[in-house]
């Protein structure tokens, strides 16, 4: 069957994705590999969605998105940034992963070059491939607290690099990017005229500074494509939806292309999502909190264990900690604590080769798992030194 698959898709891999079968194997596994929020929903979003789905909402809906949730994402990014959005330069889409796959269709060529810094989220090669572009790695350390540096992204451009991807809060590392690194990438997607693509979905995942939206500093909002969801923001990853802020024109091909691929976000989800974004303030105490204990009580337990190296995270319900001192690859690693304590975590290398020699946690238990995780980890100990 070989011959019937597109050339660039010949040996491709599965990505992450979850271990079903080591959760059959063993039935004390803590699953800290996959970043579902472990919230239902709030009961209030679920309520509303449902009285709205028995008032007729079950149809298709506006391609483009419902204008009522148009006009309230319009609405508080006024009041969250301070920035005017039209509603020319919003798009609806089924999750933001569904959008980043859609801009990057909507962008790229065959052979144009995307730049991530890595780590990066892992699906975004795979949305840089999808149309035949070229993923271009920017790696990022973890001694510079996963903040790209300007040498090597200026290193990086090429007369094919067409844009580049950015995430922060950053999934896997926690790294939040400071406004002077803001700033830096600004610059450069200005001087080089890129497209910068801002992949924001943890906007309120924000532990140590400010939140700046890319598209809001001087001279971005042209050029800057951005992605937000609902999923993490408001505990609705099952929901799929999300949406995409960007330049009109640009919003046109991108609906184009969502018309071939959805035709519309799914119109329930669409209404949850309204009720959601009027609860946006409280759904960060009431949930968002829970997330902030839990990510540094794993980081204050990490640091006591000798062979792990860890940057404290600053957003995001993650952790990356470094495992170089052990001499194993992340992926051995990862397989022992399987095989040993019973952990699931995802391998670094699978973020990119900047992830290389680290694993990353989704702190996305109740905080007694974690203590039990981290206790695992601790006794873990005496099987490292016997490798």
């Amino acid at each position: 069957m070989e011959q019937y698959i597109a050339r660039r898709f010949r040996g491709a891999q599965g990505g992450l994705s979850l271990d079903t079968e080591a959760l059959r194997r063993y039935d004390d596994v803590i699953d800290l590999s996959i970043g579902d929020t472990d919230f239902i929903t709030d009961s209030r979003i679920i309520d509303a969605a449902c009285r709205d789905a028995r008032a007729g909402y079950t149809h298709y809906g506006d391609p483009k998105g419902d204008p009522e949730l148009i006009e309230a994402i319009r609405g508080a990014w006024r009041e969250d940034f301070g920035q005017d959005v039209s509603p020319e330069e919003v798009l609806i889409t089924a999750s933001s992963c569904m959008g980043m796959s859609q801009v990057m269709l909507g962008l790229l060529n065959p052979g144009d070059e995307v730049i991530v810094f890595g780590p990066y989220f892992a699906v975004y090669r795979q949305q840089i491939e999808l149309p035949g572009g070229v993923c271009v790695e920017v790696e990022t350390r973890a001694e510079d607290g996963f903040q790209p540096k300007e040498q090597a992204l200026r290193a990086a451009v090429t007369p094919r690099t067409r844009a580049l991807i950015l995430n922060t809060p950053c999934n896997p590392t926690g790294a939040s990017y400071s406004r002077e690194t803001l700033h830096m990438i600004a610059r450069i997607a200005q001087e080089y005229d890129l497209l910068a693509v801002a992949d924001e979905i943890y906007t309120r995942y924000v532990y140590d500074g400010e939140f700046i939206p890319l598209r809001t500093l001087p001279g971005m909002r042209e050029r800057t494509v951005t992605l937000n969801s609902f999923s993490k923001n408001f505990m609705m990853t099952g929901w799929r939806v999300g949406y995409v802020i960007a330049h009109p024109k640009l919003i046109r091909v991108f609906q184009y292309v969502n018309n071939a691929m959805t035709y519309t976000a799914p119109s329930i989800s669409q209404r949850a999502a309204l009720r959601a974004l009027s609860l946006r303030d409280e759904m960060e105490k009431a949930y968002i909190a829970h997330y902030k204990e839990r990510v540094f009580y794993m980081a204050d337990q990490l640091e006591k264990i000798p062979w792990i190296t860890l940057f404290r995270p600053q957003g995001t319900f993650y952790l990356f900690p470094g495992i170089e001192k052990t001499g194993l690859t992340d992926t051995a690693f990862c397989a022992l604590l399987l095989e040993k304590a019973h952990l699931m975590v995802s391998p670094g290398s699978a973020f990119g080769k900047a992830g290389q020699g680290h694993f990353r946690i989704a702190a996305t238990v109740p905080l007694e798992k974690l203590r039990e995780a981290a206790d695992r980890m601790e006794r873990l100990n005496i099987c490292i030194d016997d490798v």
